[in-house]
């Protein structure tokens, strides 16, 4: 068994574990850890907590110490730079007449590695750019292409329930998210109703799709014809978390049945 807490890397990094060697972190805290590619900073975001090896992803990085004042000081003059390092980066675009739209850069905690962040609607040559970009910078240049979500949860912000992004909050990985979640909950497939800021269906359409799922078991769908105590009718809709269900009966009276009563 391993104690490990799980480390948000950068800004936009991924959420992994690292091992506490012994070290004693809180939540939020800012540490210096080392990776594949040299040393960077990350967010605590997790209490420690004991691991199986076997279950860790090998070999397991450590964390090198908490973040000191001079650290803290390094990564806000790193992040203040990234506005001239953007507006440079869009004048290269430009000049390169790229179809590409930088959407966010990090410098690495070191300063040897600039990431620039982009979508495009097909894949682009950049290479040339790259080149350009690490004469300027005189660092190593990465560009990643990401994807509509990505982009909500760089830029961050609020959806239509008033609070922040989940994808900028706590979502590690995004699931897919279908068109049938939102009809189990009987929710309006009116796009404008279930997309998040992104454009696509919003990923809270999955958080109650499995209770849904459950609750609709062994009972009608709309539009079904079924028999009721007070005869036959037609279902005009479906309340799953009631399990209940209005029936047009054939003499145009409408009932309730519950389901729970198994009627």
């Amino acid at each position: 068994m391993l104690e490990v807490v799980q480390i948000k890397l950068r800004e936009a990094g991924k959420t992994e574990y690292y091992a506490t060697s012994g070290l004693k972190f809180n939540i939020g805290e800012c540490v210096i850890i080392e990776t594949a590619r040299g040393h960077e900073y990350g967010e605590v975001v997790s209490e420690p907590q004991m691991k199986p090896e076997q279950d860790l992803k090998t070999p397991l990085l450590k964390i090198i110490r908490k973040a000191t004042a001079g650290d803290l000081y390094q990564i806000e003059k790193n992040k203040k730079r990234i506005e001239d390092i953007m507006a440079t980066c869009e004048k290269k675009i430009e000049e390169h007449k790229l179809a590409m739209k930088l959407i966010d850069a990090e410098y690495s905690f070191d300063r040897t590695k600039i990431i620039f962040y982009f979508t495009a609607e097909d894949r682009v040559d950049f290479r040339e750019l790259v080149k350009d970009l690490a004469k300027i910078f005189r660092a190593r240049i990465e560009l990643k292409q990401i994807g509509v979500r990505d982009e909500a949860r760089l830029l961050d912000g609020y959806g239509p329930c008033g609070r922040r992004l989940c994808c900028a909050m706590f979502i590690k990985n995004f699931e897919p998210v279908t068109i049938k979640m939102a009809k189990e909950q009987n929710l309006p497939l009116n796009p404008t109703k279930i997309s998040g800021c992104c454009g696509r269906l919003m990923c809270c359409l999955s958080y109650e799709f499995g209770m849904y799922r459950e609750l609709m078991k062994g009972m009608p769908k709309e539009g079904d014809v079924i028999k009721t105590k007070q005869g036959k009718g037609k279902v005009l809709s479906i309340n799953a978390l009631k399990r209940e269900a209005v029936i047009e009966l054939e003499d145009g009276r409408q009932v309730k049945v519950s389901y729970d009563k198994k009627e």
